[in-house]
Order: structure tokens, then C-alpha cells, then sequence
């Protein structure tokens, strides 16, 4: 039996990093043997006074120190298996010499089953932390999906959007054609029919048979009757496509139905009008003509006022044509975007606008009235 002292720190440490080091190089080296390396190491445990119990602390100190860089949670390279074996080595010379042998292996199954237990703990750990990755991972590629649902939505709403915008000024000419067309059967029809008659009964009220007089006193009714139907369908046809609009163009068409609006309604209209505007295509002067006649029907439908200006100025490389009254306001976009709305004419507005490439604003305030303000490019 070797006789040995107590092992100083210094001692200690040396052996430690002796054992790390070529615990390291075992663990490097799967196919060569290293026990005779880990015997040498063995007896210099012993000789330096070194019982199995601190052999056993150095070997857990250097498997916990090479934790990082070898995987002792993983079965497949047998890492920690191979680490066990070298430290069976080491204790072989310290078995041969020390009788309490068993004593100290019984710690060292308390130390390493301390070590599966802690392994198994990290390995469902680990497990634990895979099933949590998987999981994002598939929520993320729902997420991804719902994405890409959500986009190919939206480009089809796009899409109808669209065609729904086409429609509508399809619609919009449609009825702009047949305005025109019920204009004009109106003039050269239902007109020229009413003043036939009145000539005719005309030429009837010229007789001078003192028989004739109460004749004459209904032919003389009749003729009123008939001019007052003339009047009517004059109107008529003004509102629905002045044939001035087409005639003498756009400022007169507005001071004629200006004129009438504000005489049948008791309201002061003021025109103020560039003469530039006449250089415009027919298709804009409508437009625009269309805006200012659904401008002042709201007015008188919902304004309450007594003054409506309308002002068409020239701007850089386009027309602005401004219709603004002193009477109440109104919230302009809740009252475009409400589902229950009444009021089509101010969608219609801006529809006619985009139809000539053009923009429609609307601004209301209280104590400011109202102001719709709508721009046309303008080239000659």
C-alpha cells in the first residue's frame, strides 16, 4: 500500500485539469482507447492522496465543464457513456488499493443517477421546447395563409370595386343619352304640337259673329291653358338637358337656369364665369353643368339659404368651377358613407367628375355653409 498525505488545492487543481484535459481528448477520440491514459491518472490520484469520492468530484467537475462542448443529453453519440467508461479507468487503480471501494461506488450511483435525473429533466425539457417551436411554426404558417387570403381578398374587392365604378358610368351616360333624347322629342314633338293648337285656336277667336262670343271667351281659356303647357314642358326640357347647353354653351345654360331657380324659389344666385370654361369638350361642360344643377337642388332641398355663389376661374392647366351658399352645414363624409343614404346625388357628383378625369371636394362648417369646389384639366 502507498502511503499518501492529504492533497493540497494546488494538487487538486493540477489533477483536475489533467483529468478535464485528457477526458476531452477521450471523448475527442471515438475509435482509439484511452485507458491506459486514465489509469496513469488513476495512480496519480493515489499517490497524491486521493480517495475514489474526490476522483468522483474532479470527473463530475469536467463533465459539467465540457457540457458545452459535448452534448451529454444526447443517446445517439453516447457521449456520456464514453465519459462513464474513462472514469471507470481512473478508478481502477484506486480500487485495487482502497478497500472501501464499494462505499465510495455507491456514491458514485447516487452522484450519477443525480446526473440522469437532471439529464432526463433537460432532455424533456428539450422535448418540451421542440413541441413549443413546431407549434409556432404552424401558427405562423396559418398566419402566413391567413395572409395571403386576406390579400387575394382584398385584390378581388379591388377588382368589383372597379367594375361597380364602370357601371355606374355606364349608368351615368345611359342617362345622360336618354335625358337628351327625351329633350329633344319634347322640342320637336310635344312643343311644336301645343303651339300648332294655340295657332289654330288663334284663328278661331278672330271671328267677329256676335254668336261666337262665348266661343271666343273659351277659346281665349283654352289658349292659356295651352300656353301655360308650353311653359311647363319648356321647363321640363330645360331641366332635363337645356338645349342652350348645346347651342350656346355653358354660362348661358347656368344664368337661364339660375335665373328661373331663383324666381321660382325666392333665393339670390350670383354667377361669376370665365369664358375660357366655353373651350372645354361638350362631355366636361356637361359634367359640369350636371354638378352645379345637383349643387343648387340640394341647396334648396336642405341649405336653407339665401345666397349661392358660383364662381368658374381659371387655374394652372385646369377649370375650378366653386358653388358656395351661406346656409347650414352638414358632415360631408358621414353623410357619403351612411348605409341608409339619401343623398346619391353627391356620389353621382363625384362619379360624373372622375368620368372627365376630374376631382369633387366638399366642405361644409358650421356658420360657413357650404362649398363644393370641382376641378376639370383643361386643355385647349
Amino acid at each position: 500500500m502507498i502511503v499518501t498525505t492529504k492533497p493540497s488545492k494546488t494538487a487538486r487543481s493540477a489533477l483536475s485539469a489533467r483529468y478535464r484535459s485528457a477526458l476531452r481528448k477521450h471523448l475527442n477520440q471515438k475509435n482509439a482507447t484511452t485507458a491506459p491514459q486514465a489509469r496513469l491518472l488513476g495512480k496519480s490520484a493515489l499517490a497524491g492522496g486521493f480517495a475514489t469520492l474526490d476522483l468522483a468530484i474532479i470527473h463530475e467537475q469536467a463533465v459539467v465543464t465540457l457540457s458545452g462542448s459535448f452534448d451529454f443529453v444526447a443517446v445517439g453519440n453516447h457521449a456520456i457513456k464514453r465519459a462513464g467508461e474513462f472514469f471507470t479507468q481512473a478508478l481502477v487503480p484506486l480500487e485495487a488499493d482502497q478497500r472501501s471501494v464499494r462505499e465510495s461506488n455507491l456514491h458514485l450511483k447516487q452522484r450519477n443517477e443525480t446526473l440522469r435525473v437532471h439529464t432526463a429533466a433537460l432532455a424533456k425539457a428539450n422535448r418540451n421546447l421542440e413541441r413549443e417551436v413546431t407549434h409556432r411554426k404552424a401558427g405562423e404558417d396559418e398566419l402566413r395563409k391567413s395572409k395571403e387570403e386576406y390579400r387575394t381578398l382584398f385584390l378581388e374587392s379591388q377588382v368589383m370595386q372597379k367594375k361597380l365604378r364602370q357601371l355606374t358610368r355606364q349608368i351615368i351616360s345611359a342617362q345622360e343619352d336618354e335625358r337628351k333624347e327625351i329633350s329633344r322629342e319634347l322640342h320637336d314633338e310635344v312643343v311644336q304640337t301645343l303651339v300648332g293648337i294655340n295657332v289654330e285656336l288663334s284663328a278661331l277667336s278672330k271671328g267677329t259673329s256676335a254668336g261666337l262670343q262665348t266661343l271666343r271667351v273659351k277659346i281665349n281659356r283654352t289658349q292659356r291653358l295651352v300656353e301655360n303647357s308650353v311653359n311647363a314642358v319648356h321647363r321640363f326640357a330645360r331641366e332635363l338637358r337645356p338645349a342652350m347647353l348645346d347651342d350656346l354653351g355653358l354660362i348661358p345654360a347656368l344664368h337661364t337656369y339660375s335665373k328661373s331657380l331663383a324666381a321660382r324659389k325666392k333665393l339670390k344666385i350670383q354667377l361669376l364665369a370665365f369664358r375660357g370654361v366655353e373651350d372645354l369638350e361638350s362631355a366636361s361642360r356637361t359634367v359640369l353643368f350636371r354638378v352645379a344643377q345637383e349643387a343648387l337642388t340640394n341647396v334648396v332641398r336642405h341649405a336653407n339659404a339665401r345666397l349661392v355663389k358660383i364662381n368658374i376661374t381659371p387655374r394652372a392647366g385646369s377649370i375650378c368651377m366653386e358653388i358656395s351658399d351661406d346656409g347650414k352645414s352638414f358632415a360631408v363624409e358621414k353623410t357619403i358613407q351612411a348605409k341608409n343614404n339619401h343623398r346619391l346625388g353627391l356620389i353621382g357628383m363625384r362619379e360624373r367628375m372622375e368620368m372627365v378625369g376630374g376631382t369633387l371636394s366638399i366642405e361644409s362648417a358650421p356658420g360657413c355653409g357650404t362649398t363644393v369646389r370641382a376641378e376639370i384639366p383643361f386643355s385647349r
